[in-house]
């Protein structure tokens, strides 16, 4: 009975989700109320033979999962609200850019350069910076929005192929599924899905669009702390690969760096005061991030995902991966794929290599299906989960595309 409960609280937070617009209600207050609320039942009316001790272990292990995540995306969005309000994001937008480019071309060039930028750092830090380029571009809001719906599925199609992009792949590749080697051979057929949504994406796009940059102010310092966030970047991903060193650990110390540079730098300027850039940041997005995640550890907790592997008992299993990435759509991708390795299905190293694949990308086909999806609604007023649906089909192709190119390559190569 309390499983039943359990699961209707999770499918009200989606449905609180789905029709925000309609009800009013901030998804972040929803979620975060439905969150606790789940969990507080679970104390108060606990399985047979499962003890409060027991309980506050696995709240624990969740709430540590959450507060690492919750700090390293106050570290990258402080970093990004600083990069932003500097104009420093802006200005390496227009040096890149000619000064009159066609929306086509510039909707491949975004997709591209999210694509690269995601396989380089987290999905996180991708979105916000590619989300800052959109914007900065100032175009209509229909335009910003298909130009949104696009960096979303491109962030997630560039992490799949490398370890330090995504936390799915590194899972499935520290349980030894896949190798190294293996995982980047992902790179082709996921840069082709891109190609491939961002020319249907670019299909109604026949204006040209002129860059004109805005005037800043001449700040050396920024630019150093610019270097500091790309430095912050590739040392997570060297000390992550090299000495394991976890990514929210590298990104603190790089904020502490920026708030001291700041210090000393801006000692005679009262009005620059680097920790103000965390009042900046989207508290919301955050707290929704706590919301959501109480929800899905809490499923975790009582099982409800390990009755997603059912489904490779009635399917062939390159169906039951494709499906896999459609389920990632509505449930964090994390629990979903650690549910799968626990249950040690038997795959070949193609199979699990179109698990990653599709658990990866999947979750573009729903605005709430991915973080990128996530922190991109909170900074793009005209998303919604009404309006990235609008593009369902196009990025339900685009998958498709992507998946029968992994499904190909893996049965031809491995």
């Amino acid at each position: 009975m309390l499983h039943t409960v359990l699961i209707g609280l999770a499918v009200v937070a989606l449905l609180s989700i789905i029709f925000e617009e309609v009800i009013r209600v901030n998804k972040a207050k929803s979620t975060l109320f439905l969150g606790s609320l789940a969990w507080i039942l679970v104390f108060l009316f606990p399985e047979t033979g499962v003890s409060a001790e027991e309980l506050r272990h696995k709240l624990d292990e969740n709430i540590l999962e959450i507060a690492g995540l919750w700090l390293f995306l106050m570290a990258a969005m402080t970093f990004v609200a600083f990069l932003n309000q500097q104009g420093l994001i802006e200005t390496l937008i227009y040096k890149l850019l000619p000064r009159r480019i066609s929306e086509r071309k510039l909707m491949f060039l975004v997709a591209v350069f999210a694509f690269l930028f995601s396989s380089l750092c987290d999905n996180i830090t991708a979105t916000l910076v590619s989300v800052a380029l959109v914007l900065s571009l100032r175009l209509d809001r229909r335009k910003t929005l298909r130009f949104t719906v696009m960096v979303v599925f491109a962030v997630n199609s560039g992490g799949v192929a490398l370890i330090t992009g995504d936390v799915t792949t590194l899972m499935i590749f520290l349980a030894g599924k896949v190798e190294i080697q293996e995982l980047l051979l992902l790179s082709l057929p996921a840069f082709t899905s891109v190609l491939a949504l961002a020319a249907m994406l670019s299909v109604p796009l026949r204006g040209t669009t002129e860059i004109i940059p805005t005037p800043r102010r001449d700040d050396h310092v920024g630019k150093v702390i610019a270097l500091i966030f790309l430095a912050t970047i590739i040392g997570t991903i060297v000390l992550n690969i090299t000495a394991g060193v976890p990514p929210v650990l590298t990104f603190l110390f790089g904020l502490s760096i920026m708030f001291l540079i700041g210090r000393f730098a801006y000692s005679e300027d009262k009005r620059e005061n680097l920790l103000d850039y965390i009042r900046k940041i989207e508290f919301d997005t955050l707290m929704f991030f706590v919301g959501i995640l109480l929800l899905v550890g809490m499923l975790k907790e009582i099982g409800a995902l390990e009755n997603l592997v059912g489904i490779y008992q009635v399917m062939p299993v390159y169906a039951a991966n494709f499906v896999m990435g459609l389920f990632s759509a509505v449930v964090d991708n994390v629990p979903l794929t650690a549910a799968l390795l626990k249950a040690n299905i038997d795959m070949s190293h193609a199979e699990w290599l179109m698990l990653t694949y599709s658990v990866g990308v999947g979750g573009s086909m729903l605005v709430i299906g991915s973080a990128a999806g996530i922190v991109a609604m909170s900074k793009v007023e005209i998303l919604t989960f009404a309006t990235y649906a609008r593009y369902v089909l196009f990025l339900g192709i685009a998958f498709v595309v992507g998946y029968a190119g992994t499904y190909a390559m893996g049965t031809l190569l491995l």
